[in-house]
């Protein structure tokens, strides 16, 4: 289970850029979690969009509606099971994210006022299905690569 919630200034981006980065970030995190392109793991898959008026936004200690500029903030978070999420992946996955994010929005390079942050939640701390959520297994459902599954094990210890 992965969840990105791109949190950006409302208008800041339109109905065809969500659509394009609801699957450009999927695809940004799907290959490093399970090892593989397989649309089955998709469905472990959630971005959500969440607008903010000006005014419900700062930087520089300043309301974006105050700015005097148009500043160009976006916070994408980035929630995924506890796995093998080394910090290299993890830094893999962020420039993915940021690249899909300037792609869509037609710039050559991420701007410096968009950050990710990636959050690792520890196994057993998922929930869905009135139930508590674990990786392990995930691992046996078929998504992740052999060598993508025995990663994980390793770093959960199983």
């Amino acid at each position: 289970m992965t969840i990105i919630t791109v949190n950006a200034p409302k208008g800041r981006l339109g109905l065809e850029q969500r659509r394009e980065l609801a699957e450009t970030l999927t695809d940004a995190v799907l290959v490093f979690e399970v090892g593989q392109p397989v649309p089955a793991a998709r469905v472990g898959f959630q971005v959500h969009f969440l607008e903010r008026e000006l005014d419900m936004m700062a930087i520089d200690g300043r309301l974006l509606s105050d700015a005097g500029e148009e500043l160009d903030v976006m916070v994408i978070d980035i929630a995924v099971m506890d796995a093998a999420w080394q910090p290299d992946v993890r830094g893999q996955v962020i420039e993915r994210v940021l690249a899909a994010l300037a792609e869509s929005c037609g710039l050559e390079k991420p701007s410096p006022t968009w950050w990710v942050n990636f959050r690792v939640i520890d196994e057993g701390s998922w929930g869905s299905s009135g139930g508590v959520l674990s990786v392990l297994p995930i691992l046996e459902s078929g998504v992740f690569t052999e060598e993508r599954a025995k990663a994980v094990r390793a770093a959960l210890g199983a």
